[in-house]
């Protein structure tokens, strides 16, 4: 696709983020079955249903603008959850996975917060007002995520893979 304008742009961004949140959608059932976490795992499987919502939201969005969502794969993306697998393929079930998984997932959220904002405001510079709301919505969720994942690994779970590492040792 040839980008000639801020609304080609902003269509192939869409397309992008739009293929990036089915990969997570994919690949959250994974990482949530990876933590030995509680609180981990139940903030994995919340983001999948806001994932899903947010493939929703997109799709409002491509059908309000009457263009398909289709013919773009996010190589970024698959980068970071090509990591993601990497991680968990490499090391056991426990406390020290569970701050790999944050760091992984944190990856992801940062990514979409830059997709977001991006895509926020070309909808308003477009003046897609509707569209604007909605990756707003989706933005702030994304933000939230990440602050959540902030608060489990300071909350206890980093310290304890501390933790781990000071158990091997002694053994």
């Amino acid at each position: 696709m040839a980008m000639e304008s801020l609304q080609d742009l902003f269509v192939d961004e869409l397309k992008d983020i739009y293929n990036a949140e089915k990969q997570i959608v994919r690949a959250l059932p994974r990482m949530a079955k990876s933590a030995s976490d509680p609180e981990l795992r139940k903030a994995f499987e919340h983001h999948l249903k806001q994932t899903e919502g947010h493939v929703a939201r997109l799709e409002r969005i491509f059908k309000s603008i009457d263009s398909s969502p289709r013919g773009k794969t996010c190589k970024g993306m698959q980068g970071v959850i090509e990591e993601g697998k990497d991680i968990m393929q490499e090391g056991d079930r426990g406390s020290v996975m569970d701050a790999a998984l944050i760091a992984a997932a944190q990856r992801v959220e940062h990514y979409e917060i830059a997709a977001y904002g991006a895509l926020r405001t070309y909808a308003e510079l477009l003046g897609q007002d509707d569209a604007a709301k909605l990756l707003q919505q989706t933005l702030t969720e994304e933000e939230q995520t990440d602050q959540l994942l902030n608060q489990l690994a300071e909350g206890g779970i980093n310290q304890a893979a501390v933790g781990a590492e000071e158990f091997e040792e002694e053994e």
